[in-house]
């Protein structure tokens, strides 16, 4: 099990020692209270990694806003990674990936209602969030597991089930951002990208291999996919209406591939696939290489490629118009498995409901009527939770 999930570059690892080094020192510091954490009186739920490369944040994320936005204003605050702005930025229906990011656009196209914001400093970023927006109820950070400056109200810890962090090694002999004793700041963890066919017994061995305290919860989830949608026109497929006979080109610019090129693979046998590294910024040969390989193969076809990947394609130019009329994205979900979703789900709501403002606004007044009153009994705490 363990030689399939982690390539270790044994060679390296006198440079991951002194990088192991550096980054012990810095939590260290945020430990003993030289570098300071700030705190926020509302709810801040944090999902991130400790590993370089995807696992899965984004459909993780859109899950929790799914999930609250019909309770709470929610509000979405990321980095926007190689994005071409600067600053704090606020989204609209104009923002491109250039201006936001891929993750961040791609979360705002799906979710217009819901606030979406980019900033390096997530300190500045919430701050500003509250000044410009006070209906916002739960703030949802992307991708700021690491960024310490914030002490969030729950840390969830996103690992990959290809890449168990509990066999891999620090950067740059393996994929590990910081030693592994940083997943004890989590209070939740999710296994992620676990294969549909996993049974009992993985399940026990990876709790065991984890190692995690009492007071952090596990759960295990795994990718599913929605209807098709054509980029650039308001229509559907279902990925099971694809024939055997049909050819598919798949573009993938997401850090692991591996698991989307398997799922389709199980669809079509004629897939071609045209792999590009993270986050990337499609160049002119890269679009001609689209266009080419499009052109050559035989019909029926169509191209297949990640909402991430469509954020950016959109801004990109040349493409054939042969490729356009064939261009759809697959929409990706996450599914709980070992029916964990009402627990995790009570676990975020409650959180959210007991921390609102709403909640502390109305337990100051509670407060204030009892200082008021003779009345020394206690009180039920009166809990108000926005329902839109």
């Amino acid at each position: 099990m363990e030689g399939d999930f982690i390539r270790i570059k044994n060679w390296l690892l006198p440079l991951s020692w002194i990088y192991g080094g550096i980054v012990k020192l810095r939590n260290f510091l945020f430990d003993v209270g030289i570098l300071h954490t700030r705190s926020f009186m509302m709810p801040v739920i944090s999902v991130g990694n400790i590993t370089v490369g995807g696992t899965g944040k984004t459909p993780h994320v859109e899950y929790l806003i799914r999930l609250l936005k019909g309770h709470a204003n929610v509000a979405v605050l990321s980095r926007g990674y190689k994005r071409k702005s600067s600053g704090f930025v606020l989204a609209n229906e104009h923002s491109t990936a250039h201006d936001i990011g891929d993750e961040p656009y791609q979360m705002k196209q799906k979710f217009p209602n819901v606030t979406v914001a980019v900033d390096k400093s997530r300190v500045h970023g919430i701050e500003t969030l509250k000044e410009n927006n006070s209906d916002i109820d739960v703030i949802l950070l992307d991708d700021a597991f690491q960024h310490r400056y914030v002490k969030p109200g729950i840390n969830i810890l996103l690992v990959d089930y290809h890449r168990l962090i509990i066999y891999d090694k620090l950067l740059p002999a393996g994929r590990l951002r910081e030693p592994l004793n940083g997943k004890n700041r989590a209070d939740i963890v999710i296994v992620t990208k676990c294969p549909k066919t996993l049974n009992p017994i993985n399940f026990r061995v990876i709790t065991k291999a984890m190692g995690l305290y009492p007071y952090q919860d596990l759960f295990f989830t795994t990718m599913s996919y929605d209807s098709l949608q054509h980029l650039y026109q308001h229509t559907t497929r279902e990925l099971s209406d694809i024939t055997p006979d049909e050819h598919l080109l798949l573009i993938a610019g997401i850090a692991s591939p591996q698991q989307l090129i398997n799922d389709i693979s199980a669809v079509t046998p004629n897939l071609t696939a045209l792999t590009f590294s993270d986050h990337h910024d499609f160049t002119r040969k890269d679009v001609q290489r689209i266009n080419d390989t499009f052109a050559a193969m035989p019909s029926p076809k169509s191209i297949v490629t990640t909402e991430k990947d469509a954020a950016r394609i959109v801004c990109t130019e040349g493409l054939s118009e042969e490729v356009r009329q064939h261009l759809y994205t697959l929409p990706v979900k996450i599914e709980f498995m070992l029916e964990q979703e009402d627990n995790f789900n009570e676990k975020i709501i409650g959180y959210v409901r007991k921390n609102s403002r709403n909640s502390i606004l109305a337990q100051r007044k509670d407060d204030n009527q009892s200082k008021n009153s003779n009345h020394t009994g206690d009180r039920p705490r009166t809990i108000s939770f926005r329902n839109n």
